[in-house]
């Protein structure tokens, strides 16, 4: 851990995890082993990051937010978690934090967010999905998806490495190594070696 970086004594941060100069990592937040903190990043208070996460310089990880193992986030990448956001109450009053509900974000296994995209509370990103820079998520993307833009849309698949997958004539899908995946559960998984 970097001198400059600032981790709240109640985090847990597991062995091997590295945190970077002016990262601020808050009270009970759980970082997993091997992960990577970048430079100026920010990990809210009770956010839970498991192994061999990647969270690029100055990207913004607001509580309750739930990463799995192996995510990627790009830098100044945002994962948002007000739905209704404001500063003050039709009165004119400061709200407070008991005038909100925090809603998380969540990141399954292997789930990349590109550089400057954000990501809206309460939205899952499933397993192996690939949200592109600059994207704005407003709603779950499934396993393996390919989403760009402002909303964010699918435009394809990607296989384990982000790499793009092609259709087949038998209605799944084939990764540039030969793996076919198939269609589960909204989203792709590997299909099964008979």
């Amino acid at each position: 851990m970097q001198a400059s970086a600032d981790v709240h004594p109640s985090a847990r941060i597991a062995d091997g995890a590295v945190i970077w100069h002016l990262a601020q990592v808050r009270e009970n937040a759980e970082i997993g082993p091997g992960c990577i903190i970048g430079r100026g990043a920010y990990i809210d208070e009770g956010v839970t990051l498991g192994a061999n996460c990647k969270i690029q310089n100055h990207a913004l990880v607001y509580a309750p937010a739930r990463l799995a193992d192996g995510v990627f986030i790009g830098p100044a990448a945002c994962l948002t978690n007000d739905p209704h956001p404001r500063a003050i109450s039709p009165a004119g009053e400061l709200l407070g934090a008991g005038d909100w509900e925090m809603v998380g974000v969540t990141l399954e296994t292997g789930a990349s967010v590109g550089a400057r995209a954000v990501v809206l509370g309460g939205v899952t990103i499933g397993a192996w999905a690939l949200v592109a820079a600059g994207a704005v998520v407003t709603r779950d993307v499934p396993a393996h998806a390919l989403v760009v833009g402002t909303p964010a849309r699918q435009v394809g698949w990607v296989d384990h490495r982000a790499r793009p997958l092609a259709s087949d004539d038998r209605g799944g899908w084939l990764a540039p190594d030969g793996t076919r995946f198939v269609e589960a559960d909204g989203g792709l998984r590997v299909e099964d070696a008979a």
